[in-house]
């Protein structure tokens, strides 16, 4: 498969931390800080491949089909885009023109600015709309909104946004507008805090400066909504609707200021989480080349809802049935929402990737993905799907060091430890002697704990001298014929593997290394004690 091709990408680490932490922390919500970065912010430029931190088997397959089919890389067709950009204080140099997709900017042009300071962007399609970047060689950068295709805009290293002229793109210039808007109350709010913090325990001050930092709250609202009723049909009051989170009336309090209604923070809960998306327009495809769209899904996902599995699966539905109010914004919602929870580092979550793969993929709705992703999707299911958390192990049968067969089911403990490992592995021999001494140090402290190992070298001789050498005690089997499939059953592409099982052999815990599996048991013991007994 062919990757070079992807754009390179642009990755983000901000200068003056605390000021765009003030901003957020002050005025706005976690969704909007790319409207009002400082303009000495540092950009870097990466690989996109590279980036991620874990792949799963279907990582790049998925991720591939994404951007190659959609409006990233693909122009849209019409009279072509001209972007005249002039910057004082820069000149005989390149500058890039770059895109935000969901939550990475990728790189769409390369120019040259002349000696006056002039790049023109041009091409024969259109830009797909968005929020783009004209980024310096100095990895510096200001951002512009897409919609109109010719316009031009003039300013400053010294200052980007406070000096930023705008021709011919009334987005932009409410863009810009909004952004000098901002900043300045920004700054006005910093001062505040500081004063806040020098008030000390005077509480009558202290209220009066939190007043006046909630009334720059609401001068920023009344601002936006000012954008929004003056130009509807803009693509700005689109973002800025995106932004705006829900209101829900303030807790009727008592005389000593005290919320009288105990059930409220429930109630707002439930209304912040049900009305949460009711202005982000999904059926609008330029919202995914926002930090916008991405951030929303973040916050509904990872602060809306409950981290188990079954809770995050209803919360991704959710999300894909709005998504299908446009056909750009439901293949990157399935998608990246697969490629998400297929190479999630947190146990059991490959459960909603399964989920996602069968209701989307398998059933052909992923009207994107050829026939070869859709078996690669669906080989990977029939690795998963026997074990997701919670489900009975598949019973394996093997014959131990005796030649005796050892069934799993067989194996009376509280606990079972199955361990899929090899005798020449690294780390399994890394491993072996903790898993060694918690099974020693458990049984003699009367934990009913038991080890079915599952030795994968073919090699009888090198298995059975290094159970002998090692005077491991504990059932060891092997796969001598290679009949049961384990491979596919427990998804064994690496050794070691490790799962744990309660008394009825089902998956307590998966991919654990041996002092996780020490502490997850010490934690189920020491929550069933803590239980109140039953009469």
């Amino acid at each position: 498969m062919i990757i070079a091709k992807r754009p390179k990408q642009f990755d983000f680490q901000y200068n003056l931390k605390d000021f765009a932490h003030m901003i957020n922390e002050s005025f706005m919500n976690s969704h909007t800080h790319i409207l009002i970065l400082p303009h000495k912010t540092a950009l870097y430029r990466v690989n996109p491949i590279m980036k991620a931190k874990k792949y799963g088997v279907l990582n790049i397959a998925i991720l591939f089909v994404l951007f190659s089919l959609n409006a990233l890389v693909n122009p849209v067709a019409g009279n072509g885009y001209e972007i005249k950009v002039r910057i004082i204080g820069l000149k005989d140099t390149i500058c890039y023109l770059g895109n935000h997709y969901g939550d990475k900017q990728y790189v769409r042009d390369t120019v040259k600015v002349d000696a006056n300071g002039w790049a023109v962007f041009k091409g024969k399609d259109s830009l797909p709309g968005g929020i783009y970047l004209v980024v310096m060689p100095s990895k510096t950068y200001f951002e512009m909104v897409v919609n109109e295709q010719k316009f031009s805009l003039e300013t400053d290293t010294n200052d980007f946004i406070g000096k930023m002229k705008v021709t011919g793109s009334l987005e932009n210039k409410l863009f810009n507008d909004h952004q000098r808007f901002v900043i300045e109350k920004a700054q006005k709010s910093q001062e505040l805090k500081a004063k806040l913090d020098a008030a000390g325990d005077n509480k009558a001050l202290a209220d009066s400066i939190r007043e006046e930092i909630s009334s720059l709250d609401k001068e920023v609202k009344q601002y936006r909504m000012k954008i929004v009723n003056d130009h509807p049909k803009t693509f700005m009051a689109n973002i800025i609707r995106a932004m705006s989170e829900p209101e829900f009336p303030a807790p009727q309090r008592d005389e000593k200021g005290n919320v009288s209604d105990s059930t409220y923070q429930q109630k707002y809960f439930n209304y912040y989480k049900k009305h949460f998306f009711d202005n982000l327009d999904f059926s609008d495809e330029r919202l995914l080349r926002t930090p916008i769209f991405h951030g929303k899904i973040k916050t509904y996902l990872e602060q809306l809802t409950v981290p188990l599995p079954d809770s995050i699966i209803v919360s991704v539905d959710t999300i894909i049935n709005r998504a299908r109010a446009n056909k750009e914004v439901f293949k990157y919602c399935v998608a990246t929402l697969a490629n998400q929870y297929e190479t999630s580092k947190i146990m059991g979550y490959d459960k909603v990737f399964v989920h996602i793969a069968e209701r989307y993929y398998l059933t052909k709705e992923a009207f994107w993905a050829d026939s070869t992703l859709q078996a690669k999707i669906h080989e990977r299911v029939e690795k998963i799907k026997p074990n997701i958390l919670g489900q009975k192990a598949y019973n394996l049968n093997m014959p131990d060091t005796g030649m005796k067969m050892q069934s799993l089911y067989g194996v009376k403990a509280k606990y079972t430890i199955l361990m899929f490992w090899d005798p020449t592995c690294g780390h399994c021999k890394q491993e072996m002697p903790k898993l060694v001494h918690f099974y020693d140090s458990s049984r003699a402290a009367g934990l009913k704990v038991e080890v079915f190992a599952v030795g994968i070298e073919s090699d009888i001789d090198l298995w059975k001298n290094y159970v002998r050498d090692n005077n491991l005690k504990w059932i060891n089997v092997s796969d001598l014929y290679n009949n049961t499939g384990f491979r596919n059953y427990y998804d064994i592409y690496s050794t070691p593997v490790i799962y744990l099982l309660d008394e009825e052999k089902r998956i307590l815990a998966k991919r654990l290394d041996a002092e996780k599996v020490r502490d997850f048991i010490h934690h189920q013991e020491k929550t069933k004690a803590a239980q109140p007994k039953t009469e």
